[in-house]
């Protein structure tokens, strides 16, 4: 048997009362410890919210370089074609022929700008499907093309990426009236 079925009066040896059990730790140290983790906390809470400041105010300077800077390739672009047509004002005695065919170059130097900065033309074909997101009607015109179908361009449309920036302005076919029957 043991001491304690022994002698009642001795109570039971827990862990607390262990001889080799380790001394708790007084309330001071505790709460010394707690603040500590606390301060530590508040610490990374902080510097996280200053994380978060910054990468707003680079983002929020990025938007702003990017809507001032935007424009600056597409001008670096069109920088030959502004040099074509000062060139071709500064010639002294040009003939119909030489300005005719600086006027293509020039127009060649444009197209290509716009094709780097995918500006795309909208000219549709006559025949062509009427699509009013794409085109205006300026005219209906009754003619033996099929209803609803583009008869001629007036003029050429842009789109810029899938936005359109001008509808191409065409004329439209419409039906033709039914012959009225003979009364």
């Amino acid at each position: 048997m043991s001491d304690t079925a022994q002698n009642p009066e001795t109570p039971p040896q827990t862990d607390e009362t262990a001889p080799d059990a380790a001394p708790e730790k007084s309330l001071d140290t505790l709460l010394a410890e707690a603040l500590m983790r606390a301060d530590e906390q508040r610490d990374a809470m902080l510097r996280a919210l200053a994380d978060a400041e910054n990468a707003r105010k680079r983002a929020q300077a990025d938007i702003a370089a990017a809507h001032k800077y935007g424009l600056e390739r597409f001008a670096e672009n069109l920088l030959p074609v502004i040099d074509s047509l000062e060139a071709a004002l500064g010639v002294g005695e040009a003939t119909v022929e030489t300005l005719k065919s600086g006027a293509e170059l020039t127009l060649r130097q444009l197209g290509t700008a716009l094709e780097k900065a995918t500006i795309t033309p909208i000219a549709p074909a006559a025949g062509e499907r009427f699509d009013p997101h794409r085109h205006q009607a300026m005219a209906s015109v009754e003619t033996e093309a099929e209803p609803n179908t583009i008869v001629a361009v007036m003029q050429k449309g842009w789109a810029l990426h899938e936005r359109i920036l001008r509808p191409a302005l065409v004329s439209v076919a419409k039906a033709r009236p039914a012959p009225a029957p003979d009364a």
